[in-house]
């Protein structure tokens, strides 16, 4: 029998460390249900944390910081909505994808769950593999929005300054810049303009979190909402829908 350790099996690579499993936050007033979905998303592989209402939950999520949160709408104290706005206006938390699960399932009820900025929507009674599928769907749509954003994290501050002054300096020699149609109907929190001003200024995401005291993974996902709010999507179209757009300095 060999006594070869797996990590000198083959010269030069090192052992795969295991990947961390994915954060989930499951809010409901159900205590029968939190334990049947927190029992097969464990088996799954998932790491879960409950909340038994969307007060408790919004405690959690603060400490936690989860990957995912899914969430019902109806329940005391404070209800999905009221979970989903309080997630979204943090700054640590406002990329968060959120699942709503909940006994609704009209079709008004679905709008209004996307129009508050939920990620997906599972009426009850729900497939189990379906939740698992959808969970999953969402990690993997986060984590290519970060990859995006992350893309650009390292490219050459003086290639995209020299870029953003091109722009300045067309957009100046063609007057002032004027909103165009929908420009005035976007929507930024304080942080995404914060943000949003700071890439129009040239600054990288490293240079981005050390100014707004927070981590680059906050600052990508927000760079990511961004991309989404503005249809762009590399920093140098962002930086020139938001000076043609008069949405920064």
């Amino acid at each position: 029998m060999s006594t070869d350790s797996p990590a000198a099996s083959a010269e030069g690579d090192a052992p795969e460390m295991p990947s961390q499993p994915a954060r989930l936050l499951l809010v409901d007033d159900e205590p029968g249900l939190r334990a049947a979905v927190t029992a097969y998303l464990e088996d799954e592989g998932f790491a879960v944390t409950t909340a038994n209402d969307g007060e408790e939950g919004w405690q959690k999520a603060q400490e936690l910081l989860p990957d995912v949160v899914i969430s019902d709408v109806m329940m005391p104290r404070c209800d999905g909505y009221g979970l989903l706005k309080k997630l979204r206006a943090d700054e640590r938390l406002g990329g968060t994808p959120v699942i709503f699960l909940t006994a609704k399932g009209m079709t008004a009820d679905r709008i209004a769950g996307f129009q508050a900025g939920c990620d997906d929507y599972i009426p009850k009674p729900f497939d189990p593999d379906e939740l698992v599928a959808r969970v999953r769907n969402v990690l993997r749509r986060q984590e290519r929005l970060l990859a995006e954003a992350a893309r650009f994290a390292d490219a050459d501050i003086g290639q995209m300054a020299r870029q953003i002054t091109e722009i300045r300096s067309l957009l100046g020699s063609g007057g002032s810049p004027r909103p165009a149609a929908g420009a005035g109907e976007l929507s930024f929190t304080p942080r995404e303009a914060s943000v949003l001003q700071l890439v129009a200024e040239g600054l990288m995401n490293k240079e981005i979190a050390r100014r707004l005291e927070t981590s680059i993974r906050n600052v990508e996902k927000y760079v990511s909402r961004l991309f989404i709010k503005t249809g762009t999507a590399s920093r140098t179209e962002l930086v020139r829908y938001a000076l043609e757009h008069g949405l920064v300095d």
